[in-house]
């Protein structure tokens, strides 16, 4: 199991660009209260977020969103900026196409497609998040809300969690 990550925080931040990373930080730093190095790391797991979806159209596409809802709000601050996130999908991102958003709760969700597939697809993010970035660390518990509730509520440790691989794969 490779757990150097082949994309790094500062490779993701780039793909933002200095002004936009900035404005972003800024703005959710001043609206929130919370600590800019917190809200750099939420930024971080957004763009890991669709750099996911980005690279892993096939697999990832039309998923739930298994992140809390402020990488949401900053996806969809991202979002606004519409010249610069058309740039960042079409261009900078690995699969160079748009990636649009659907908001649906996670009850709703899982109404939807049932909640065994509600489970699988969620868990289909470990196995790619791994592979791209590493392994999760403490730093991305409280964002990415299914790794969050294995290590929380199913008690497994972190190494657990890295070693998960998806579902009928195994």
């Amino acid at each position: 199991m490779t757990t150097k990550p082949l994309v790094s925080a500062d490779d993701l931040t780039s793909l933002l660009g200095d002004r936009l990373h900035t404005e972003v930080v800024g703005h959710f730093t001043d609206s929130t209260d919370a600590d800019a190095a917190y809200v750099e790391r939420q930024v971080l797991e957004c763009l890991r977020y669709l750099y996911l979806i980005s690279r892993h159209r096939e697999q990832l596409g039309g998923l739930f969103l298994p992140v809390e809802q402020d990488i949401d709000e900053i996806w969809h601050y991202l979002i606004l900026q519409t010249r610069e996130y058309r740039e960042l999908c079409e261009e900078r991102l690995p699969g160079g196409f748009f990636i649009h958003h659907r908001s649906i709760g996670y009850e709703d969700y899982q109404r939807e497609p049932g909640r065994e597939q509600a489970i699988e697809e969620a868990l289909r993010w470990i196995p790619l998040y791994r592979a791209a970035f590493g392994p999760f660390d403490e730093g991305a518990l409280p964002h990415w809300t299914i790794v969050r509730f294995l290590h929380e509520r199913m008690s497994m440790s972190l190494g657990d969690i890295a070693a998960l691989e998806p579902l009928g794969t195994a």
